[in-house]
């Protein structure tokens, strides 16, 4: 069986349309969804966004369990503008399995291959991600797959990390990141979400402009997870 993770439902949505034979499950308290793609058993875990969550529902579904690959996959922020949003990013620092030695028709997919950075919070400053980017030589930032890679490595699964930009420097987020996303809470305060954009009106254009590239960004995602799935 394959495990995929995303942080978050609105990051898998378009995938879990793709699978066949959908059920959900629990696996020692955590909810997941199984189903195929091809002839592959599939199940998918939401992480959460940060160490804390993730680490914490990563170890309950991880618990007694034996997986024959993870993939770690989702949104990413660019850190610079050589990237663009919809673009894919295979992390080379976190991966531990080679697309390169699969099927040509995996192979050939329009995927970067670079570092991904690991941040404790989410980085909405262009002038924040230039500095990481010098810093750590990373071409993208994300807040989980470090930690999913910790624990791969404990249970001895195979990692794949794969991930798709949500956003860039020259495209940040259309609000402060603290209002988009409560990481405390693991939700939207719509309150302070349409607080903010009743008094930020002119921000709206950017949130909509922002949902559309999300939206195909998103699809690109699913339609690589889809063709990789099938040929591994």
């Amino acid at each position: 069986m394959i495990a995929v993770t995303f942080a978050l439902p609105k990051e898998s949505s378009e995938f879990l349309r793709r699978l066949r034979d959908k059920s959900h499950a629990d696996r020692n308290g955590i909810t997941t969804i199984r189903g195929k793609i091809g002839d592959r058993e599939v199940e998918v875990l939401h992480t959460g966004v940060g160490e804390r969550v993730c680490r914490q529902r990563l170890g309950k579904f991880l618990e007694d369990q034996r997986f024959d690959l993870l993939i770690s996959t989702g949104f990413a922020g660019a850190l610079n503008d050589e990237m663009q949003v919809g673009d894919l990013l295979l992390s080379k620092n976190f991966s531990t399995v080679d697309l390169n030695e699969k099927r040509s028709s995996v192979s050939r997919l329009p995927i970067h291959m670079a570092n991904l950075f690991t941040a404790p919070t989410l980085s909405d400053s262009s002038d924040e991600r230039t500095e990481i980017a010098r810093t750590t030589g990373a071409a993208a930032v994300d807040m989980e797959t470090e930690f999913i890679a910790r624990a791969c490595a404990a249970h001895g699964i195979p990692l794949l990390s794969l991930r798709v930009i949500s956003d860039t420097p020259r495209e940040l987020f259309p609000a402060p990141a603290h209002i988009l996303f409560d990481i405390a809470t693991q939700r939207i305060q719509l309150a302070k979400l349409v607080a903010f954009f009743l008094t930020h009106p002119n921000r709206v254009p950017r949130l909509i402009q922002f949902a559309s590239r999300i939206a195909q960004a998103r699809k690109t995602l699913a339609d690589a997870l889809v063709a990789i799935v099938r040929e591994l």
